[in-house]
């Protein structure tokens, strides 16, 4: 184990609220009732390959896509197909969902077995069968990002342990309680794709888990674990990226640009399992916490499972819930209805009480400053939220608002509470219809 060196600009000291930090993970169980989108990740979504009045079991295939940048999905539980439905997602996207009542009996579909994997393409085309996509909260689908081109030199794999959202301790938890399969996900990776160098960097308010890392990897001469400084967001990828090698990603540019793939906990040790017995990403570990919950704790549920269950499993609500959150409170976002279901990326489900929840009423920018040394990407925050208050679009690009990772750090360092980040969004949006117009 070392420490980490290179210290990036900017960033917040959040409250970490690491509340289940020592909540094993538990199995919900199966609900009654599990809703599967068609579209889980960033790219084209899948189409349903089947229909009402279907039969399914555990791992069958129930939407693909012939799509390059996209990822079959798959039943998370054996039962019958009562409706194919057009659900409004969590980012506010109308998509097909597969709608299953389980039978209880969790059968296991014959395709389920250990992929062939002895080369670089098979291992390739097992990880998109797989399923996998992004498990940090992105869900940019893995094959596309490993699919590293003939004659690009690849020389480090980064596997982000950093788990810097507060509240979330689903990527803790696969470190203290599946170190080893996160090891053998990267040793595989790392012989199907010629990576000579794999390093795992952990916030140091992690120290149980960067203990149990280490001692696995004393004997492994090219797995390193790097001790980070726990600062938001040391998680995000461009900033976990020099924190761990030095390196930066310019702007509009990729990881695989300057050599560096990086990967979640979560993603190597599925890798890992999905080797050895085929079984396609069908659950996922999400953090139940918040001021609202009964009980927080640390859940394995079927994807699909709608969180009005993992909530119910939980034991409720302790205060009427004023919001419902996906993801962390610094990037996750908000729920309109507590029948949306688990997806992929998602790794926690917070429950905010009408005192959290309070959103703070925006006053005049004193230009004090603060956002842009809050900033990690050395972008200038005030002077982009006033280009999409006067709705200047084209000069937004010119000041880089594409390289903006809505990490919040400056809306939570501003005193006068501007709501940076939503305007960011809205500029980006803008930027892209203007761009798409202008294409078209």
């Amino acid at each position: 184990m070392r420490i980490g060196k290179n210290s990036f600009k900017g960033g917040a000291n959040v409250p970490h609220y690491k509340n289940t930090l020592e909540c094993k993970t538990e199995a919900m169980g199966i609900p009654d009732k599990v809703v599967i989108p068609m579209l889980q990740h960033i790219g084209a979504p899948c189409n349903p390959v089947v229909s009402k009045g279907d039969t399914v079991k555990l791992g069958q295939l129930i939407g693909s896509s012939e799509s390059y940048v996209s990822a079959p999905i798959h039943a998370s539980v054996s039962g019958k197909v009562t409706d194919i439905s057009t659900i409004l997602t969590s980012v506010g996207t109308f998509v097909p969902a597969v709608v299953i009542e389980p039978d209880k009996k969790q059968e296991i579909h014959e395709d389920v077995k250990p992929p062939r994997v002895t080369n670089r393409e098979e291992f390739l085309e097992a990880v998109k069968q797989s399923g996998l996509v992004g498990l940090g909260g992105a869900g940019f689908p893995t094959h596309v990002k490993l699919s590293v081109q003939p004659g690009r030199k690849i020389d480090y794999l980064l596997i982000n342990g950093a788990e810097c959202e507060p509240f979330i301790t689903s990527d803790y938890r696969e470190m203290v309680e599946n170190g080893e399969g996160i090891i053998e996900g990267a040793k595989i990776i790392m012989k199907f794709l010629g990576i000579p160098k794999t390093i795992i960097g952990v916030e140091d308010n992690k120290p149980e888990a960067i203990s149990k890392l280490t001692a696995l990897t004393r004997n492994e001469k090219d797995i390193d674990v790097v001790r980070l400084k726990s600062r938001y967001p040391q998680g995000g990828e461009k900033v976990l990226i020099y924190a761990l090698t030095g390196r930066k990603v310019p702007s509009g540019k990729l990881p695989l640009d300057i050599g560096v793939i990086v990967i979640n906990v979560n993603s190597a040790s599925f890798i890992n399992e999905y080797i050895k017995t085929g079984m396609p990403l069908v659950k996922k570990r999400v953090t139940i916490d918040g001021p609202a919950v009964a009980r927080a704790a640390n859940v394995e549920v079927p994807i699909g499972t709608q969180i009005k269950d993992v909530f119910d499993y939980c034991g409720g609500f302790k205060n009427p819930p004023a919001k419902i959150i996906m993801g962390g409170p610094m990037m996750g976002v908000t729920q309109y209805s507590l029948e949306l279901p688990v997806m992929k990326q998602t790794n926690a489900v917070l429950a905010f009480d009408e005192n959290m929840a309070k959103v703070m009423e925006e006053n005049p920018c004193i230009r004090c400053g603060r956002c842009v040394n809050a900033c990690p990407m050395n972008l200038l925050p005030l002077t982009m939220n006033a280009l999409v208050s006067n709705n200047k679009i084209e000069e937004l690009g010119k000041y880089h608002i594409m390289d903006c990772m809505e990490c919040g750090s400056c809306s939570f360092v501003c005193p006068s509470k501007r709501h940076l980040v939503q305007s960011f969004k809205l500029g980006k949006a803008r930027l892209r219809a203007a761009a798409a117009q202008k294409k078209g």
